[in-house]
């Protein structure tokens, strides 16, 4: 029942948006279906989740403008897939002796004593998207200072945490809040800082 009405909270939401964000929403149910499955058969469950979590970045975009500026909003799907491989294979280390046991698969168990080379991986994949977001839809320095930021950040937590050890890896998994705060408030004041640039713009030309 509890499942029930949140599926019909989530509809309801969805109907009061566009029909290009309806479409697109109704479009990742597949994916919500699949990802409890997957860490029954695959070791990339982390893979699943962050192509159904971040479908938002996609629908956000749509709700706003009823379409999707593919050249922008790909790149910052996919950025935020590559934080999540990195953020949720940091916390199934904490399981994976049970994982083991219970004959659960992870991509901690698929990388194993690697972990932290595929983190650095993800890591540069992360970083060099939400720059080509950026860029292909013209932000402006306070988002590219946000990016800078989150990518000292990710480094000092790929040297820092220690993947046999669960309280280091749950102190390091915590920390990703910091990332996707320091990436919203570039988000946002880039955005303000283009408005500003654009109306001095438009003021100039009527002049």
């Amino acid at each position: 029942m509890f499942l029930g009405g949140q599926l019909s909270l989530a509809l309801f939401v969805l109907l009061q948006l566009n029909w290009h964000s309806v479409l697109l929403g109704a479009s990742s149910l597949g994916l919500v279906i699949v990802y409890p499955l997957v860490k029954r058969i695959s070791y990339w469950p982390q893979l699943m989740l962050g192509l159904t979590f971040n479908w938002g970045a996609l629908l956000g975009w749509s709700a706003v403008h009823a379409s999707c500026n593919w050249s922008a909003v790909l790149p910052l799907y996919t950025a935020c897939v590559s934080w999540t491989m990195i953020y949720d294979t940091i916390y199934a280390h904490q399981d994976k002796v049970d994982d083991v046991l219970i004959k659960i698969k992870s991509t901690a168990l698929k990388f194993k004593e690697n972990t932290k080379h595929y983190l650095t991986g993800f890591s540069t994949s992360m970083i060099t998207l939400l720059l080509l977001s950026g860029y292909n839809c013209e932000q402006t320095w306070p988002f590219y200072a946000s990016v800078g930021l989150t990518s000292i950040l990710l480094m000092s937590q790929i040297k820092t945490v220690n993947t046999n050890d669960p309280q280091s890896c749950w102190k390091a998994f915590k920390s990703n809040r910091k990332i996707g705060l320091i990436i919203f408030l570039g988000i946002i004041s880039g955005n303000l800082l283009k408005e500003i640039k654009d109306s001095k713009v438009k003021k100039k030309n009527v002049m």
